[in-house]
């Protein structure tokens, strides 16, 4: 199967003629069903989608306009718009690129890979310059060819794809779990809840190893009946943390993976009435606007964002301009803990 998805997007570009042959239509109905689809029936027009999907048929006109030469053109794939961190990313990225005279396309993926590769794939129209991926995570059969069939640099950002030797950013996951760990047991605390989204991300799995290697250094067992993973959906955080408040004994912190998470976090301390940082302390991975403007103030562990997006464009125009060749590169940035009002001595247990 994935044979067939790197020869389709390999062999010579579809013409217009071969669609309306696949579909058994004339090619005015062709064109017609991609351009003025009011002008035909829903049943024609979703022949000629079917065979535009199966041979990775590029519109024509398109086509013609953007084949003379590349447009100036980078674009970036994040996979949740919801999420503070990638919103500022999208910011900061977007007035890099500006800056060095090129244009930005934004696509998220909704955490979706079968998304991802359909944005991927409709990209091919626009003849890109450059690519900043943030993956959806999971790595998808067709993913090796839809990224080949784009034929530009691409640079992941914050999360990996196994099995390809792109240019890499990333924050360092491990150290970031450490940071929260030592934090945390520096005040005392030893029964500590975490949240994840999941461990099946890269980051996800290293916070977690950092923040067991950081109790482990420090003499406390890590409770594994105080992990709880919420995969991609922020919503299940807050029944995730209620779960938590209700075990005999109760945690008497919470490390939160990341910023969505905390907010299912701080709803449910509020539902059980439980105050922060009396009760139970709360630490997470990402800083945020509103992070030093809530009551508590959020302790959180900090992504150099700024960082992330100006190594990410630099690395990129490395490869678009021609100033960088060979294996893919990777850089891993520091995070940085803040210290602010939700964290305090564990409380005495009677």
């Amino acid at each position: 199967m994935q044979d067939q998805e790197e020869k389709r997007f390999s062999a010579a570009p579809a013409t217009l003629r071969e669609v309306a042959q696949l579909a058994s239509v004339s090619v005015a109905t062709a064109s017609n069903a991609l351009n003025s689809p009011d002008r035909v029936s829903a049943e024609l027009r979703g022949r000629v989608l079917r065979a535009v999907e199966q041979l990775g048929y590029v519109p024509h006109a398109a086509a013609q306009s953007l084949r003379r030469s590349r447009g100036k053109l980078v674009a970036l794939m994040v996979p949740n718009l919801r999420n503070p961190f990638f919103v500022e990313l999208v910011d900061a990225v977007e007035r890099l690129v500006f800056a060095r005279g090129y244009s930005l396309l934004l696509y998220s993926s909704g955490e979706d890979a079968e998304a991802e590769i359909r944005h991927l794939n409709l990209l091919r129209s626009y003849r890109i310059d450059g690519l900043i991926l943030a993956p959806a995570g999971r790595r998808e059969p067709s993913h090796s060819a839809s990224l080949a069939a784009l034929k530009a640099p691409v640079v992941l950002v914050d999360r990996t794809l196994d099995g390809f030797g792109f240019d890499t950013v990333v924050l360092d996951n491990h150290r970031a779990g450490q940071l929260a760990g030592e934090h945390l047991v520096g005040l005392g605390h030893r029964r500590i809840g975490v949240i994840l989204g999941t461990s099946s991300l890269s980051a996800g799995r290293e916070r977690l190893l950092g923040f067991k290697e950081a109790l482990v250094a420090s003499g406390v067992v890590f409770d594994s009946s105080l992990l709880r993973e919420v995969g991609l959906r922020d919503s299940r955080a807050y029944d995730a943390a209620i779960d938590l408040f209700m075990q005999k004994p109760a945690p008497t912190a919470i490390f939160a993976g990341h910023s969505l998470v905390l907010l299912g976090v701080m709803r449910a301390l509020a539902e059980r009435r439980l105050r922060c940082p009396e009760d139970v302390s709360t630490i997470a991975v990402d800083d945020f606007p509103w992070a030093a403007a809530m009551t508590p103030r959020l302790t959180v562990i900090a992504q150099p964002v700024a960082e992330m997006a100006a190594a990410s464009v630099d690395l990129l125009f490395g490869r678009i301009e021609g100033e960088a060749a060979g294996p893919g590169r990777r850089a891993t940035l520091p995070p940085s803990l803040i210290v602010r009002e939700s964290t305090a001595r564990a409380p005495k247990v009677a």
